[in-house]
């Protein structure tokens, strides 16, 4: 019986091109059931005198009322909808169609009987007639749908055996759409063989005759290997960061491939798309809350002004571009040195279709912000109010091969950035540094230590604002895309030390903190932010061989890296923080210099970077920053003779 029924299927579904019965087929269906519930109507108004023959008189009324319902059926086009996927859209077309017809066929024979009552009967049928095939109508055609989607799911499976046995986590609205987007989509390659939920009220019940177990009982090693569960899903669309990390985990630990449903926000017409179902991004195991934001403060500081990015087409400077573009900006000027990656941004913003009337708004232009001629030209054509300055070079190893670079580029970049500011009115300058200027430990995060030195002690018109945060997933440089190369490579992982540690958040997450940051700093301040707990990157890479399903990969421990330490700080020792009216960011008390007595240090500083001699760079940088002190056995040695 199932075979026939499959080839039945296959006969009406499978010869078109979209898998779909035809349109017409449709319809003319409809039309059938037309016909049909007039003569049921008739029948069960007239059974009692059927042989007296009245029930077929006047049996041509039948046309026009199907007329009258074939014209509502093409308007409302109840016959384009695939009836295998039929949901209440379909059926309120249905109910809307056949209820305008009813409307007009009762008011027509309500004008036609007080027009002339003796040619109403053999126009159209009594009341009787007319209502009951109204409701037969909607009945047979809104039970056909539904009959012909369940036989569909039913007996019309996919046969290619490669769907995976899959248990949700989540008997709520969130569970139940997800077993209905599955059942409407026979391509989906997930068979749920099993709910689990927390609230007993749930439990020991059936959604649609599958289970719903306690978490004690789906997870253990007999159910999922008696039933080869592979995937876990979790359908809590508004679960804690917490819970998440936990669940993730628990999914992990019996080797399950972990997926999750996106929040109710983002579903598609209320309902959610077998498309919509994501694996779990690294940021999932971070255990904490995504950081949000309100909207006003930055609105008020970029709507309607001239905004200035430096380091336009990096990581952090690009995302800062997509945000800033949301805000109205009368001007959005991007400045990098990176042609290839500027290209890129300029392609992608172009052709962004909510930027796309904003096209006009958007500078793209190279240029080195360590180029003073250049970046002065840039400021004199555009005149820019609001600069967020994030152009640096970042790499801790590289910079300590390469002093000269770092110094030129993190340290005198930013000054000629400030100067030019000043210079030009800027209203804020909002400068982007890192945790890795706390207590330096490499020639990187002492050059930015010097630049917000630098950046603090001028005294003007010119607000500066500084903001520190660690490590941003899935930047340029990060270790994450990192280990997601070497997976892809087969292995290993590597790591410089179990130890080490490193506090994490988004890329969005830290443009969307730094523009509030900016938008409620004053003067010569600098913020850090609330990153959460710190990252064991041990434990990282861990997590990332489980979530990508490869289970031989190892992962070797290769050593710190020159520069590099296991504990990275947001604040010096001598630091302390006050809070600001949010909690995710925090104002630092730091130690004020005076404008003079930097620019001697910096104009020292020049003087060591002429040499070219690294070391005579590296030993200014420690006069200016008395903290910093080298991991790098190359320049280690300075520190003893400083001491």
């Amino acid at each position: 019986m199932r075979i026939v029924l499959i080839k039945i299927c296959n006969f009406l579904f499978g010869k078109q091109a979209n898998n779909s019965l035809p349109r017409i087929w449709v319809l003319a269906f409809d039309i059938v059931v037309l016909f049909t519930s007039y003569l049921i109507s008739m029948f069960l108004v007239h059974y009692n005198n059927l042989s007296e023959g009245i029930m077929f008189r006047g049996w041509y009324r039948i046309f026009i009322v199907m007329l009258v319902y074939i014209i509502m059926f093409l308007a409302y086009r109840t016959y384009y909808g695939m009836i295998r996927y039929s949901g209440f859209d379909d059926i309120r077309k249905i109910f809307n169609s056949c209820t305008i017809a009813l409307t007009i066929l009762i008011l027509s024979k309500v004008i036609i009987t007080q027009v002339n009552p003796s040619i109403v009967k053999h126009i159209l049928p009594g009341y009787k007639i007319i209502l009951y095939h109204y409701f037969l109508t909607v009945l047979f055609m809104t039970l056909s749908r539904f009959t012909i989607r369940r036989i569909y799911n039913e007996f019309y499976k996919d046969t290619s055996g490669k769907k995976q046995n899959t248990l949700v986590y989540g008997a709520g609205e969130g569970g139940v759409m997800l077993l209905r987007a599955f059942s409407q989509d026979k391509e989906t390659p997930y068979k749920i063989l099993a709910f689990t939920d927390d609230n007993p009220k749930k439990v020991n019940k059936y959604i649609n005759t599958i289970p719903v177990l306690l978490p004690d009982k789906a997870f253990n090693d007999d159910f999922i290997k008696k039933n080869n569960i592979s995937v876990l899903i979790l359908a809590l669309p508004s679960v804690s960061g917490e819970r998440k990390k936990e669940l993730i985990e628990r999914g992990m630990n019996y080797g399950l491939k972990v997926k999750t449903m996106p929040s109710f926000m983002q579903w598609v017409d209320g309902e959610i798309k077998t498309n919509q179902i994501q694996d779990i991004k690294i940021e999932d195991l971070l255990g904490r809350e995504p950081i949000k934001l309100g909207k006003e403060n930055v609105k008020r500081e970029i709507d309607g002004k001239v905004i200035m990015i430096t380091g336009a087409a990096g990581s952090i400077g690009s995302e800062m571009c997509r945000q800033t573009l949301h805000y109205n900006p009368q001007m959005l000027v991007m400045v990098d040195q990176a042609e290839s990656p500027m290209y890129d941004l300029q392609f992608e913003l172009k052709n962004t279709p909510e930027f796309k009337p904003i096209i006009d708004r958007m500078v793209f232009i190279i240029a080195n912000v360590k180029d003073e001629r250049r970046m002065k030209e840039v400021f004199e054509a555009y005149h820019p109010q609001l600069i967020y300055h994030a152009a640096a070079y970042k790499h801790v190893p590289f910079m300590e091969e390469n002093p000269y670079e770092a110094v030129y580029v993190n340290v005198f970049g930013t000054r000629n950035i400030v100067n030019l500011a000043i210079e030009h009115g800027v209203e804020k300058f909002v400068m982007i540094s890192t945790d890795k200027a706390v207590n330096p430990t490499n020639v990187m995060g002492a050059t930015k230590r010097i630049a917000e030195i630098y950046t603090q002690s001028r005294k003007c018109k010119t607000q500066f604002i500084t903001t520190r945060f660690g490590n941003v997933l899935g930047s340029n440089g990060s270790v994450v895309p990192l280990f997601q190369k070497q997976l892809a490579q087969g292995g290993p992982l590597t790591v410089t030390d179990k130890r080490i540690i490193r506090f994490f958040m988004t890329i969005p997450e830290a443009c969307s903190l730094v523009m509030e940051a900016g938008s409620i700093g004053k003067n010569n301040e600098i913020f850090v932010f609330d990153m959460g707990q710190p990252v064991k990157i041990y434990d990282l890479a861990k997590k990332m061989i489980q979530l990508s399903g490869k289970t031989d990969i190892e992962i070797k421990e290769i050593g710190l890296r020159p520069g590099e330490k296991l504990y990275e700080e947001l604040l010096a020792t001598k630091e302390n923080t006050l809070p600001t009216d949010n909690p995710k960011i925090m104002r630092a008390q730091v130690r004020n210099y005076e404008a003079a007595d930097v620019d001697v240090l910096i104009e020292e500083l020049a003087k060591a970077l002429a040499s070219c001699d690294d070391f005579s760079i590296v030993r200014q940088m420690k006069r200016i920053v008395p903290e910093f002190k080298s991991n790098n056995s190359v320049f280690c040695q300075l520190d003893q003779k400083e001491e």
